[in-house]
């Protein structure tokens, strides 16, 4: 099967954080999102939000658009609301090719929860279950009518951050509602990156690629760190240069017929992780592991 290997903006300039690399121009992720050998970039905050404006940006760095973060709160509004609240951003990414939409739903205060205590964060009652998996999977339907899929991130600080949330929301949602796999937020959440996979991989419709760095994660949960203290500690790294076992991950994608983007997603303080440094070594690792895989990489081979 061929994959393409994307990368997140916040390598270079944090949307949750704006002092963490906020001085950096998108011209600049742009040129080193290229120049380390990705073949597209997931939507930053400073990016334009339409799509005639983008789309000739992006084209003219050799660029697709792999997705998009959408905060999402299906939990508290009806379905029609959010749809409603959610089409502009649906609009951009089926204009510019994208096939699936990141959604992570962060009702009851997700962005306050990353810099709070990692044991202080909102979570469903049991027999809020039924209910959410019911709606989410009506907006997933909508959304693959309207041309873009849902690709469900969990998510430290969110309603669905640890494998048994993970578990509750396949069990009790659709086949629409599909499964943003991310290693970094498995681990950091108390998870096994590789029994998530193996229960959920016929769900998996996208792939963030973070490291771990494990001496940081164990401080980070013996001491109930932040979400955001944990990452300016540098608690992620880019695939290879951490504690998580890609080989054996991308092998069981490989393996399954996984078909899509593996996209770098790394958290650090750009200060302290030189942002063109660490991309252009995800790549190479990312690129060499998934070949070792079984995979066809859908680009250039790392300089």
């Amino acid at each position: 099967m061929s994959v393409k290997i994307g990368i997140n903006p916040i390598t270079w300039t944090n949307d949750d954080v704006p002092e963490l690399g906020g001085d950096t121009p998108p011209e600049t992720c742009l040129t080193e999102t290229r120049q380390a050998g990705y073949q597209g970039t997931e939507l930053g905050g400073k990016f334009p939000r339409q799509s005639a404006v983008l789309k000739p940006i992006l084209d003219g760095y050799g660029l697709e658009l792999v997705s998009g973060w959408y905060d999402g709160r299906i939990l508290e509004r009806s379905v029609e609301e959010e749809f409603e609240a959610i089409l502009p951003h649906l609009t951009l990414l089926r204009d510019l090719g994208a096939r699936h939409v990141v959604y992570a739903d962060t009702s009851r205060g997700r962005h306050g929860a990353i810099f709070e205590p990692i044991s202080q964060r909102p979570a469903l009652a049991a027999e809020e279950w039924p209910g959410y998996g019911r709606k989410i999977t009506t907006l997933a339907e909508r959304m693959a009518d309207f041309g873009v899929g849902l690709a469900f991130h969990h998510h430290m600080g969110t309603i669905v951050e640890t494998d048994a949330e993970i578990g509750q929301l396949m069990a009790q949602s659709g086949e629409a509602v599909g499964l943003l796999y991310d290693t970094g937020h498995c681990a950091f959440s108390g998870g096994d990156p590789k029994s998530l996979l193996e229960r959920h991989i016929g769900r998996v419709v996208h792939v963030h690629c973070k490291d771990v760095r494990p001496q940081v994660l164990a401080q980070a949960r013996a001491q109930d760190m932040s979400f955001m203290g944990a990452v300016m500690a540098g608690i992620f790294t880019v695939p290879g240069d951490g504690a998580i076992d890609y080989a054996t991950l991308l092998g069981l994608l490989a393996r399954h017929g996984y078909a899509g983007w593996l996209v770098v997603e790394a958290e650090q303080d750009p200060a302290k992780a030189h942002p063109l440094t660490y991309a252009s070594l995800g790549y190479r690792n990312l690129y060499r592991l998934a070949r070792e895989a079984g995979f066809e990489v859908d680009g250039n081979p790392p300089a």
